[in-house]
């Protein structure tokens, strides 16, 4: 895994209300999880989730699409958010992300366990990852068929992240409201 030095960005995300299905075909959706940014400000490998935020709309907006951010607090599957957001996608595209940094891309006409790509183990994803995912995200959306992004494999990031892993999984149900809508989510940086 390459280490990259990070900015020290820092992400507010303010909500701006009930999210709605999307209208244009050149927006992919990033579905975040109930306590991104709320409960933790970093990913499993340290990565600060403000820049995961910020590349992977970099990537979005490379590839000339533009990204949309809606939280999802209903639910803390992986599969169910990403393809949540995909069906609210203009594109029928998304990208869920977990507070630990677990990540897919998904698609609307999919199920939940079903995805474009998945990249489980947190811990190895790093910032020029979380770009490439944009980037492929945006090609998705553009009709386009792209090779999937490399991912790093650690037989031991299992085995040595699994319980953090849970006890975050844990803490991000605290967070978690099964009335609460999808919202609109407004990114900015600092």
């Amino acid at each position: 895994m390459s280490q990259v030095t990070q900015r020290k960005w820092s992400v507010v995300l303010n909500e701006r209300g009930p999210a709605e299905e999307g209208r244009n075909a050149d927006e992919v959706v990033i579905s975040i999880s109930a306590g991104f940014n709320e409960m933790k400000d970093e990913t499993l490998a340290g990565v600060k989730l403000a820049a995961v935020l910020r590349e992977m709309m970099a990537g979005i907006e490379e590839e000339g699409l533009t990204p949309r951010v809606v939280r999802f607090t209903d639910s803390l599957d992986l599969g169910v958010i990403g393809l949540r957001g995909a069906t609210l996608s203009g594109s029928g595209i998304s990208i869920g992300i977990q507070t630990r940094g677990t990540t897919l891309i998904h698609q609307e006409d999919l199920v939940p366990l079903s995805n474009l790509e998945l990249f489980p183990q947190a811990p190895l994803i790093d910032t020029e990852t979380y770009r490439s995912i944009g980037q492929n995200a945006a090609r998705y959306a553009k009709g386009e068929n792209p090779e999937p992004v490399p991912v790093a494999n650690d037989p031991m990031a299992r085995p040595k992240y699994q319980a953090l892993a849970a006890v975050w999984h844990i803490k991000e149900m605290q967070y978690k409201n099964e009335t609460e809508e999808p919202m609109e989510i407004e990114v900015s940086f600092e």
